[in-house]
């Protein structure tokens, strides 16, 4: 149980990686805040899971590139408490080739994967500073921070920013006990990704890219934000963790 007694946040948390991050925290003896932006159903199913599991567990909608959401959010959220524990994990994709990609699609992924992280940590970092409190925030990035794949040069550095923001925000808020680390996750197997999962000719050419010779699922990035949101890594901060079975660096 090295999570027991924290109260974490999880931004996208109803699905996917998220939801595995929820789960993963929950095993470990955490009360969740599970963020989501849309399907409230499957929102409420991770928290009820998580009660059923003798854990603390509320379900907050909102949109993080929003900074009126965010702050509603942060609100909502001391209805449990002060968050020990911040994961941003929201994110979006979409695959436009260069020469089409417009300033629309470049601002609205800019702003959910990049700017809502900002938003959230500094919303996060605030409370805990004025509180007197220690935390840990996981940024959730991706494998495109060091693979190039075609048609992502909006979304790609949104993720490499990820890790300027997270060496960055961590130097300042290590002298107040604030610990700020990234992890990338390589092809995992979510609603996101599901288009290449069932591609009988895509998926074999990226599988042959990976050293572990298989996608990942979203229970093996988990237990990776378990670590970095508890004493185990109580030494790191800034850092950015490849979870992609070594495909990276491949």
């Amino acid at each position: 149980m090295k999570l027991e007694g924290k109260l974490a946040i999880v931004t996208g948390g109803s699905q996917g990686i998220g939801k595995a991050i929820v789960e993963s925290f929950v095993e470990e003896g955490a009360d969740v805040i599970v963020n989501y932006i849309q399907a409230a159903d499957k929102a409420e199913e991770v928290a009820s899971w998580a009660r059923s599991k003798g854990r603390r567990a509320l379900v907050v909608q909102g949109d993080v590139s929003k900074p009126e959401d965010v702050g509603r959010i942060f609100e909502e959220s001391r209805k449990l408490g002060i968050a020990d524990i911040l994961v941003n994990n929201a994110g979006i994709e979409t695959i436009v080739p260069f020469l089409e990609l417009t300033v629309e699609q470049w601002e609205r992924v800019t702003n959910v994967n990049l700017k809502s992280a900002w938003m959230c940590s500094q919303a996060f970092c605030k409370l805990a500073v004025s509180e007197k409190r220690t935390g840990a925030i996981i940024n959730v990035g991706s494998i495109q921070a060091g693979r190039v794949l075609p048609g992502r040069t909006h979304y790609a550095p949104t993720k490499i920013a990820l890790e300027a923001l997270t060496r960055n925000s961590s130097a300042e808020m290590g002298p107040y006990g604030i610990r700020i680390n990234c992890i990338h996750p390589g092809l995992i197997a979510t609603q996101m990704t599901e288009w290449v999962m069932k591609n009988p000719d895509i998926l074999p050419v990226v599988v042959s890219q990976i050293s572990l010779g298989r996608p990942g699922i979203p229970s093996d990035v988990g237990p990776v934000a378990v670590f970095f949101a508890c004493e185990d890594s109580r030494y790191i901060t800034g850092q950015s963790l490849y979870v992609d079975g070594g495909w990276v660096g491949k």
